[in-house]
C-alpha cells in the first residue's frame, strides 16, 4: 500500500477537475470512493465555489453517485461562516452572494445591507451593478473586508467565467482596499478542517488539480498532498510552480493501485 494511502485518514477532495468534469465523474471514481469508504478514510469534498451552498453540491455529487453517509461538503463560504463567528462574533455583514449562499449565511449570521460592520464578497453569479456600488461605498468607509476564496476564474462548460479574484482586483483599483481571504490556498480553512475532523494534520491529505490551491493549501496546512492532472495542471505546467506535491496521479481513481511512487 503506497504512503498516502497507508497514513491518510481524511481525503479533501476538490471538485471539478478532481472528482469529476464537466458533470461526469473522471474514470472509475464512484467505485474507487466506495473502496476508500470501505477502508476507513473519511472523505471531505472541498471547493473554493462559493456561489452554491452546502446542500446544493450534496444533491450533485449524489446524482452522480459520488456521495454517501458519512461524507462531507466543505466550502470557502461556510469556512468564511466559521471565520466570522470565531472573530466577528455578533458583527452585522453585508454579504454580496447568490441568494442561495446568502440564505445559508443567515442561519449563523445577521446580514445588513445598510449598516454592516464587516463585508464579505463571496462568488455571486447574480452579481449587479447596484450590489458593486454599496460595496465599493462601505469599503471606502473602512469596513472590514473578506473574501471567500482569491481564484481569478471558474472553469465551466463554456470555458473560464471570472471569479472572486477578478471581482477583488476590480475592488482593489476602485476603493484601494484588500480583502483578507478564506480559502484556499490560504490556512484559515485548513484549521476550520482539523476542527470539524478531528484528524492530525499528517493524516489529512488534499487532493486537486490545481498547483497555486490545492497543492499550495496543503503546504500551507501541513497537510499531504496528491496532484491529478485530470483538471487543469499539466505533467509540464507543474514545474512552473514552487509547490511539491506528495504524489501525482492521472487521475484519483488510481490511488488504489499498490506501490504508486511519491514525487
Amino acid at each position: 500500500m503506497n504512503t498516502i494511502l497507508r497514513c491518510t485518514s481524511v481525503f479533501l477532495l476538490d471538485l471539478d477537475g478532481t472528482v469529476y468534469l464537466d458533470g461526469t465523474p473522471i474514470g472509475e471514481m464512484p467505485a474507487a470512493l466506495r473502496r476508500l469508504r470501505g477502508m476507513g478514510k473519511r472523505l471531505v469534498f472541498l471547493t473554493n465555489n462559493s456561489s452554491r451552498t452546502q446542500t446544493e453540491y450534496r444533491q450533485k455529487l449524489t446524482r452522480m453517485g459520488l456521495f454517501e453517509g458519512g461524507d462531507l461538503v466543505y466550502t470557502s463560504a461556510m469556512a468564511t461562516v466559521s471565520y466570522l463567528k470565531e472573530r466577528y462574533a455578533g458583527a452585522k455583514v453585508y454579504l454580496v452572494a447568490t441568494d442561495a449562499v446568502r440564505e445559508e449565511f443567515s442561519r449563523d449570521v445577521t446580514l445588513s445591507e445598510d449598516d454592516p460592520d464587516v463585508c464579505v464578497l463571496a462568488y455571486d453569479t447574480t452579481l449587479t451593478f447596484e450590489k458593486i456600488k454599496k460595496l465599493d461605498f462601505f469599503l471606502k468607509k473602512g469596513k472590514p473586508f473578506l473574501a471567500t476564496h482569491p481564484d481569478d476564474v471558474c472553469p465551466t462548460a463554456y470555458g473560464s467565467m471570472p471569479d472572486v479574484g477578478s471581482f477583488l482586483a476590480m475592488f482593489e483599483r476602485s476603493s484601494g482596499r484588500n480583502a483578507v481571504i478564506v480559502g484556499k490556498p490560504f490556512p484559515y480553512m485548513g484549521e476550520a478542517l482539523c476542527r470539524l475532523t478531528g484528524a492530525k494534520r499528517r493524516e489529512i491529505c488534499m487532493v486537486g488539480d490545481r498547483m497555486h490551491t490545492d497543492v499550495r493549501f496543503a503546504n500551507n496546512c501541513g497537510f499531504r498532498s496528491v496532484l491529478v492532472l485530470s483538471g487543469e495542471t499539466t505533467s509540464e505546467s507543474m514545474g512552473k510552480f514552487p509547490d511539491k506535491p506528495d504524489l501525482v496521479l492521472e487521475s484519483f481513481d488510481r490511488i488504489l493501485i499498490d506501490n504508486l511512487p511519491s514525487v
